[in-house]
């Protein structure tokens, strides 16, 4: 990872910051991509991954500073208001919305960055999936919450798993490399019988933490994983295995 230029979007939140943080601390330059960057602040530039002109300038600014992206992790969430709504409650005009910032957010940004990659003949990119793209959701988690898991969420992941497989084959030929990690259940301040129920389904008993999270991106990202592509790494502590 020494001395790698490698971009995280989202790098304001929960993930992002850790991801960001570790990507220091092995040495790589890492650069926040974020709607709500500080004007200013090092290594940290706006970018709004609904825009497609936002995403290319983004790219060309990290580009004409550093000469190269050698990683780039798809890290935003992007979502509506009304996000978490029940099923029964969604609105086409949000499932729609949430669709077009996340899932073509991704889709925006992997495409040109692996345009700049294929040019290079080099880089690694990393989706940021979940364990609700690979498998159904366990409503009994949430009885008598005011929460749920929402549906357009799981869609979303879905897609992206299978977009990275995609994008692996397509771009492979170039020496570029596409993978995707996919957490369980990260601690965020979550109601107390939610931590509870969810720990329950867990064999390590425990909610995952950014840090659970942030080392296998970074495997990713590195040299050490010069031959994985088009994979889908699962770090949930073994909820989807039972």
């Amino acid at each position: 990872m020494k001395n790698k230029v490698i971009v995280v979007t989202g790098g304001n939140g929960l993930l992002g910051k850790e991801l960001i943080r570790y990507i220091k601390e092995k040495g790589a330059v890492a650069i926040n991509g974020d709607l709500n960057c500080v004007p200013g602040e090092e290594d940290s530039l706006p970018l709004d991954i609904t825009s497609e002109e936002s995403v290319k300038s983004f790219i060309r600014l990290v580009v004409n500073k550093y000469g190269r992206i050698d990683g780039w992790v798809n890290n935003a969430y992007p979502r509506t208001s009304d996000w978490g709504n029940k099923f029964e409650d969604i609105t086409i005009d949000s499932w729609r919305k949430n669709i077009d910032m996340h899932l073509n957010g991704y889709f925006l940004c992997s495409k040109w960055v692996l345009q700049q990659m294929k040019e290079q003949g080099f880089g690694s990119l990393v989706n940021m999936g979940s364990i609700y793209g690979v498998q159904g959701p366990d409503f009994s988690i949430y009885e008598g919450l005011p929460m749920t898991m929402p549906a357009a969420y799981a869609a979303i992941k879905g897609a992206i798993i299978n977009l990275t497989r995609y994008l692996a084959s397509y771009f492979g030929p170039y020496h570029v490399r596409v993978n995707c990690v996919s957490p369980g259940g990260i601690e965020d301040n979550q109601h107390a019988v939610f931590i509870e129920n969810y720990k329950k389904k867990v064999p390590l008993n425990r909610l995952g933490s950014p840090s659970d999270i942030s080392p296998v991106v970074c495997f990713l990202l590195s040299d050490e994983a010069g031959y994985v592509t088009g994979q889908n790494i699962i770090i949930d502590g073994g909820f989807t295995i039972i």
